[in-house]
């Protein structure tokens, strides 16, 4: 059992809102007060260090305040060519004066929205910082998807951080679909200023009997910020869930993902690029669990490291007993670009079940020189070369972004990385 570090800049923090959601509040700190940070010795943050980030970044946390957007704003930061509908936040808070309404979908604040059970998807005795945000969230937003519905078009959450006001920022989202619903959401944060800040973010998805839901998610954080995120999902019956990440700066960050198969038919797909420079540093830890037998899951996490920037790769897949017929793949790769850039992987698979299909790997390496000898033997300058050879590893990934204008958004941020344009 840990206790919670004395002094340190969460201690501010730890007081409960009264705006609703009181026991699952109470049963957050309560949870939060007995794992405690983690220290440095904890196996689950043994290579990203978030509690010392913390301390060694800000003398004290304060909650970021709400504050006014313009419609002007909302269009200046929506990406070229997206069409779908927009959902905004200031620093967390929902901003429904300039946000789209979407027909079949129901949008409102957490504090409005009472017959919840926060904490049930994403425990929070699984993870402390899905603890302390469960504890002290200052508010959140309710998704709700109405059954049958099938969104046309994305739905884009624009979240605006300005941290003037308060450079500890906590969203809360709980997304539910009815039965046979459908909608893709991509995900993305605008930046104010340079101002540093800790983000701690949690999603709970609960998705409904042959529903399929697509989560697209753009990691740019500043350069001098820490971001913590919890993401779980219960995948039902019949039903998928898609989820593409895209990370490429920040000073820590830290990706918790964990999907739920409960029902049999049910598929469960993870995919991860990380382009690090600098001294960023980035650490994806993902786990399926397979509960019943027929169903699947596919992984495939990309890391692309220069510099001085770190990563960490830790992918679990648990398959049940009763799982059988289970069909799960998980695979991650890196390719290192300097001698100062490190990654850390480790893949695990446990398997209790007999019937079952699985396999996992990881690689770490440099460019194949081959390949690069190769292209330039067909005229092609050597930088353009190592940009196209990069540029197809990295694609394997974002092939799997369904929505055309925000694969063509992450394509020019990946381009623009590797500093070529094909």
């Amino acid at each position: 059992m840990s206790t919670l570090i004395s002094q340190h800049p969460l201690d501010s923090v730890l007081t409960l809102p009264q705006n609703g959601h009181q026991k699952a509040r109470e049963k957050g700190l309560e949870e939060f007060k007995v794992q405690g940070l983690p220290s440095a010795k904890a196996e689950e943050y043994k290579f990203t260090n978030l509690t010392k980030k913390i301390a060694q970044s800000f003398e004290e946390l304060v909650f970021g305040a709400e504050f006014q957007l313009t419609a002007e704003q909302v269009k200046e930061a929506t990406f070229e060519g997206f069409e779908g509908y927009v959902l905004v936040f200031a620093n967390g808070f929902f901003q429904p004066e300039v946000s789209s309404q979407i027909e079949g979908v129901k949008v409102s604040k957490l504090s409005e929205a009472t017959n919840l059970s926060l904490g049930s998807i994403a425990k929070p005795e699984k993870d402390p910082f899905c603890a302390l945000n469960q504890a002290t969230f200052q508010e959140g937003v309710c998704i709700q998807i109405a059954k049958n519905t099938q969104v046309e078009g994305s739905i884009l959450i624009l979240n605006f951080i300005d941290a003037t006001s308060g450079n500890f920022i906590q969203p809360r989202f709980w997304i539910e679909s009815g039965d046979f619903a459908e909608a893709t959401f991509i995900e993305q944060q605008v930046l104010l200023n340079d101002t540093p800040y800790f983000y701690n973010e949690v999603k709970e998805i609960k998705g409904g009997l042959s529903s399929h839901l697509k989560i697209f998610r753009i990691q740019n954080e500043g350069k001098s910020s820490i971001s913590m995120s919890n993401i779980e999902t219960d995948i039902q019956k019949d039903a998928t869930f898609s989820s593409v990440n895209l990370s490429l700066s920040g000073q820590m960050v830290r990706n918790n993902l964990n999907l739920n198969l409960l029902g049999s038919n049910s598929e469960g797909n993870m995919y991860g690029l990380y382009m690090l420079n600098g001294s960023t540093h980035v650490d994806n830890h993902t786990n399926v669990d397979h509960t019943i037998p027929h169903a699947e899951s596919n992984e495939l996490y990309k890391g692309i490291l220069t510099d001085k920037s770190r990563g960490v790769f830790n992918g679990k897949i648990f398959v049940r007993q009763d799982a059988q017929k289970t069909n799960a793949f998980q695979q991650n790769n890196n390719i290192l670009l300097s001698e100062d850039a490190i990654v850390n992987t480790k893949p695990q698979l446990e398997i209790w079940a007999d019937d079952v299909k699985c396999s996992h790997g990881c690689t770490t390496g440099q460019l194949d020189e081959e390949a690069l000898f190769y292209i330039q033997a067909r005229g092609i300058g050597k930088e353009k070369a190592k940009g196209l050879l990069l540029y197809a590893f990295a694609g394997e990934v974002i092939e799997n972004i369904s929505d055309e204008s925000f694969k063509n958004h992450c394509v020019e941020l990946i381009q623009e990385r590797l500093g070529t344009n094909f």
